[in-house]
């Protein structure tokens, strides 16, 4: 049986170790040279980060291969959290077009400007980005991308690193970064899907913004947004407000025209605080008066239905997957489901037993 798609896992203090056995588990697991490997790392020392990381990318010499750093890492159908631990994925791809970018940002003197990211060929299928959320400017680039790839799905994760902020470090063909953002665009002869799952669910009703500065919502239906919130939460149940108290969400519709706006219909933002003196909700994004919004609560049971669901039926329209890359807030894992393994085990449970990091 051939295998186009294989991932590695290893965990243990000595990252340079772990990560010579994770990648050489993925290459292993592989019935023809790699042509694409993707790694991860979790360490608390973003130096020794960095010389796995080096150690990781010679291990591939005739492929692509990029990573980052994180605060925890999936594979070998396990997740592994704040702990020292590397994960790998490699591919054979069967005459696929691999190419791989950087991108920085320049200040000029009214903007930012992002520089890097290759022109767009008409079949291309999927770019994967990893990004340093402490120093690329993700949403706006997010935002702004369908202006240069149009239509062509944009993947992947903000990378992070045990210290935070300076503590990131990204990887890509030999060359390691501490800021920016780095990634390769899939083309050619290879089929790519996505799927999107989210763990949150709607509670109360779908709201218009009538009122908002920077990123504070003023008014929602012409009412004060801080009231608003205070009626729905006062609605619920006693184990709903025990989840508004964990981890309140509100998800931004993303059709304005849909009838209805129901799970899984939202960009899902958290929300940061109130201002009690304004009445207001602090959200992490700035939204336009007029759009839709609708406050949101993470739920296990939820989140759990959803990915299941959503696999399946992926399957079902697809058919066979061979392999997959899989990017997991870290707002789900032990913290959501208490396990680290959810995820890696709901896809090898949907897809099958094949190659995922």
């Amino acid at each position: 049986m051939t295998s186009r798609f294989a991932d590695g896992l290893a965990v243990g203090p000595d990252l340079e170790e772990a990560a010579e056995a994770a990648i050489g588990q993925a290459l292993s697991g592989l019935s023809a040279p790699a042509e694409l490997v993707c790694f991860f790392i979790c360490g608390e020392d973003p130096e020794d980060v960095a010389r796995a990381g080096h150690r990781a990318m010679r291990m591939a010499p005739g492929a692509h291969v990029i990573g980052c750093s994180a605060t925890g890492v999936i594979g070998d159908a396990r997740g592994v959290e704040l702990n020292s631990a590397v994960s790998a994925w490699a591919a054979t791809l069967d005459g696929a077009r691999v190419t791989p970018f950087v991108l920085e940002t320049l200040r000029t003197h009214d903007k930012f400007v992002v520089v890097g990211l290759p022109e767009r060929v008409h079949d291309d299928r999927v770019a994967v980005i990893l990004a340093d959320p402490y120093s690329f400017p993700t949403d706006a680039f997010v935002e702004r991308s369908g202006e240069v790839l149009g239509d062509l799905p944009l993947i992947g994760g903000l990378a992070n690193g045990m210290r935070g902020r300076g503590s990131v470090r990204l990887f890509a063909d030999g060359e390691v970064y501490d800021e920016g953002a780095i990634g390769i665009i899939l083309g050619g002869p290879i089929a790519v899907s996505t799927v999107v799952s989210q763990g949150c669910r709607p509670i109360g009703p779908t709201m218009v913004v009538t009122r908002a500065e920077d990123n504070l919502l003023l008014e929602l239906a012409g009412q004060p947004a801080l009231g608003r919130l205070e009626d729905i939460v006062s609605g619920l149940e006693e184990d709903e407000r025990e989840l508004v108290a964990s981890g309140l969400q509100i998800g931004v519709a993303m059709d304005e025209y849909a009838e209805r706006h129901e799970r899984g219909d939202f960009l899902i933002r958290g929300v940061l605080g109130i201002d009690p003196e304004r009445e207001a909700v602090a959200i992490g994004d700035v939204l336009d008066i007029g759009r839709t919004v609708r406050f949101q609560v993470r739920d296990a049971r939820t989140a759990d239905e959803d990915l299941y669901e959503l696999l399946d039926a992926h399957r079902q329209e697809h058919g066979s997957v061979d392999g997959a890359l899989l990017f997991s807030c870290n707002g789900r894992g032990s913290s959501m489901f208490g396990s680290a393994d959810h995820d890696p085990i709901a896809v090898r449970d949907t897809l099958g037993p094949i190659g995922v990091a």
